[in-house]
Parts: C-alpha cells; sequence; structure tokens
C-alpha cells in the first residue's frame, strides 16, 4: 500500500472509463484520458443524421441494472420507455408478449397467442421470480451453464424456444445458439423484469455524456490513440510519449491484448448490423419491440424509435431501426434486402422509406470466451501499475462496463490509501 496522490492515465474513454474516471475524479485525483476515437462513449454514441438521432448500432438501455441505478441520474436522462415486451411477428401477423405484472391489459391476448402454451406462460413467471430472487443460477447448481440449458430446464416448449426466446434473446446477446452464462442472462433478465427498456430523450450518447460532465476540462484528450505501453508509459501513434504512476486500459478486449503485448484472442466477437430508415409514417404504433419469431430471412427486429422518443425523429417523421444478421452481409443493397423483406410484415409502406445509414459493428458485444467463468470476476489489478477494465471483465453488458470501472477505480485507491 502506498501514501502518495497517483497521476492516472486511462486508455479509452469508453463507459468504463469514464466512470473510472469520475469516481478518482470525485476522490481527488488527477486522470487523463486518451481517446483515439473523436468522441466518447465507445460503442455508446449518438450522432445527428438529416435531423434524425441515430446511436451507434440500435442499443436500449435498462434502468433495472443494479450498477446504473447507482451511478447515473435517471431524470437527468429523461428515459423514454419501450413497453415491457414485444410483439412477435409468426404466421403472418404480430402477437402480443409481454410482462403482465406491468401490462395487465395485454393477459387475454397473452393466454391465446399460438406463441407458447399457457404452461410456457406460466414457465415465464417462475423465470421472472428466480432471476429477480437471484436464484435461477442456484437452481441449476451451474452459474456457467449455457442460457439454452437454463430455458430447458424450465421445461419450455420448442414452440415458445423457436418464437420467442431464440428472436428475443438472440437479440440481446447476439449469439443464436444461446450460449451466453447462466449468471449473465439471470442478471440481464432480472434487468428486464425490474425497470424499464428505455432510450433516453437525447440518444444512448447523453449517458456517457452524463458521465463526463463532472471531469475538469482537459482530462479526455480525444483523437490520441496509444501504440505501445511501455512500462508505466505509453507512446502515441503520433510518437509523444506520455508517464504516469497508474495506467488503466479501458479498452475492448482486443485492443487491451495488444496494448498488453499478448495474443488477441481468437474467439468470435460478437457483432451487429442496424438499418436506420426514415418513414412518412410509424409502420406500428406504439412503443414495441418486434421481433421475427421465424427463422427465415436477415430480420431480426423491427422498433420505430420515434414511438417510444419523439426526440430521434423530425416532427411528422418516423424513425425505424432494423437488425439484421450478418448471412446477407455482402449483398449489393442490404437495405432493398430488408426492406424487400418487410413487404410481408408492413405491405407497400416499405417502398416509402428512405435509408439514413446502416451500422455494422465490429465486437459490438466481447466474445463470449472471454467472459469471467461463472462469475468469477478477476482483480482489475494487473501489475503494480496496470490496471484492467472494461464491459468484458464483468458482464459484456452496459452494466457491467460501468461496474468494471468503478472497481477498477476503487482498486487503485485501496492500493494507494487514498480515501
Amino acid at each position: 500500500m502506498k501514501h502518495t496522490t497517483p497521476q492516472v492515465l486511462i486508455i479509452g474513454a469508453g463507459l468504463a472509463g469514464l466512470a473510472c474516471a469520475r469516481r478518482l475524479t470525485n476522490a481527488g485525483l488527477t486522470c487523463t484520458m486518451l481517446e483515439a476515437s473523436d468522441g466518447i462513449g465507445g460503442r455508446v454514441r449518438t450522432d445527428r443524421v438529416e435531423g434524425f438521432q441515430l446511436d451507434r448500432g440500435f442499443q436500449v438501455f435498462l434502468s433495472g441494472y443494479p450498477e446504473a441505478r447507482k451511478t447515473l441520474n435517471y431524470k437527468a436522462l429523461n428515459l423514454m420507455p419501450f413497453h415491457p415486451g414485444a410483439l412477435i411477428h409468426h404466421a403472418g401477423r404480430f402477437h402480443v408478449m409481454s410482462d403482465p405484472f406491468r401490462r395487465p391489459q395485454d393477459l387475454p391476448q397473452m393466454v391465446f397467442s399460438p406463441i407458447g402454451s399457457l404452461a410456457d406462460k406460466l414457465r415465464m413467471l417462475r423465470v421472472r421470480r428466480d432471476a429477480l430472487q437471484q436464484r435461477l443460477c442456484a437452481t441449476m447448481g451451474d452459474p456457467a451453464r449455457p442460457t439454452h440449458d437454463v430455458l430447458q430446464a424450465y421445461d419450455f416448449s420448442d414452440a415458445m424456444m423457436r418464437h420467442f426466446f431464440q428472436p428475443f434473446l438472440s437479440s440481446v446477446f447476439l449469439e443464436t445458439p444461446l450460449r451466453t452464462p447462466c449468471w449473465i442472462f439471470e442478471l440481464v433478465w432480472a434487468a428486464f423484469c425490474r425497470g424499464a427498456t428505455a432510450v433516453p430523450r437525447d440518444g444512448m450518447g447523453a449517458i456517457a455524456q452524463q458521465l463526463a460532465a463532472p471531469l475538469p476540462p482537459g482530462t479526455i484528450r480525444l483523437d490520441r490513440a496509444v501504440q505501445q505501453i511501455q512500462g508505466s508509459s505509453v507512446v502515441l501513434d503520433s510518437g509523444e510519449r506520455l508517464r504516469a504512476d497508474v495506467l488503466v486500459i479501458a479498452t475492448d478486449d482486443a485492443t487491451a491484448s495488444r496494448l498488453r503485448g499478448e495474443q488477441i484472442p481468437s474467439a468470435s466477437a460478437r457483432d451487429s448490423m442496424t438499418l436506420y430508415f426514415d418513414a412518412p409514417v410509424a409502420p406500428q404504433r406504439e412503443p414495441w419491440l418486434m421481433l421475427n419469431g421465424e427463422s427465415d430471412g436477415m430480420v431480426r427486429t423491427v422498433c420505430v424509435l420515434s414511438e417510444a422518443a419523439p426526440s430521434y425523429a423530425p416532427h411528422g417523421r418516423a424513425l425505424i431501426s432494423v437488425t439484421a444478421t450478418g448471412q446477407d452481409d455482402t449483398h449489393e443493397d442490404v437495405s432493398g434486402a430488408v426492406r424487400l423483406y418487410l413487404r410481408s410484415w408492413f405491405g407497400s409502406q416499405v417502398d416509402e422509406w428512405h435509408h439514413l445509414r446502416t451500422d455494422r459493428i465490429h465486437r459490438a458485444l466481447p466474445p463470449i470466451s472471454v467472459l469471467p467463468s461463472g462469475g468469477h470476476i478477476a482483480s482489475p489489478r494487473m501489475t503494480e501499475h496496470l490496471y484492467l477494465c472494461g464491459d468484458y471483465r464483468e458482464s459484456g453488458t452496459l452494466d457491467g462496463a460501468l461496474l468494471s470501472g468503478r472497481k477498477a477505480a476503487e482498486s487503485i485507491l485501496s492500493d494507494y490509501a487514498v480515501s
């Protein structure tokens, strides 16, 4: 334990790095953040395009996340909620699947919908209870068990798996086999059940902006890519060398491995593809997430973001987000292929949609293999001078990024005896 006040250099101004810097700054330490890109937030950024707010890939915020509740000012974010559940497109029409505790008016439709049996819907209540009471993994006996095995253990029917859980969870975890460990599924499912699924009025990037707001001017230096680490110094792409008492690598897992001189993991990253469209009218009223309940086509989910948050679109327009699989990524006109597919959902009105942008996000979520095994979280302290944080150090979620950043900061404060 040291009794000096360290100078801290944080590599990366994503949510983990910002959470770390804010905690250290609150404790009186001086931090410098080096961000390779031209803005903060990492994957959690929002751009203005033709009067629309476009997040970097489709994202939602779960207000039930435990660390986010402690860290963020929800009132200032002005969260705009979606309905708690989804519309599932199956057999030519939409079917409601929602939380009966928060939308009891949907219960009759749910009971008689062809998405699973009545027994399946009762099993959903059991999963909800066990996740909220943190008993789900204990019931399974192994927090590392894949989510698919968990759902099978609850005896869900093949129809429920195929038409609801598969499309819904594959859009959340960006992997179709549902290999995500039980402990992460429990965390995320409890967050869905505990709070709202929402977007901030000013876009997901508002979360990063709120974290950065209390930092002293000059803390964050943009367009400062780090080439390598040498001891307690960093060398930038520009050749500039900076030294600090403490280095924190707050990047994605692949960049962290490169900077530490390790081999970059060969595990498959979880990528995402989102297409944004400007439409004259919303194809579906009310703030629903729409799921593809069939196993065909490239469309995973559709969401009219402006139905949840009118601030996302100019007055009189609708902003539509479509998440798609990468199977047709080489198609010459992906937007055209998506619109062609969605004619079967919404009819000829899709021909009037104007394609705004396609976001292909590499490593939108870290590979499952780099996440903590069975929820056993390693210390953020690597060496005397080096600490790590990032979503991959925890649950691979937005909440995990915030928690990892705070833990790294508190480890530094403890090591340097800073109260």
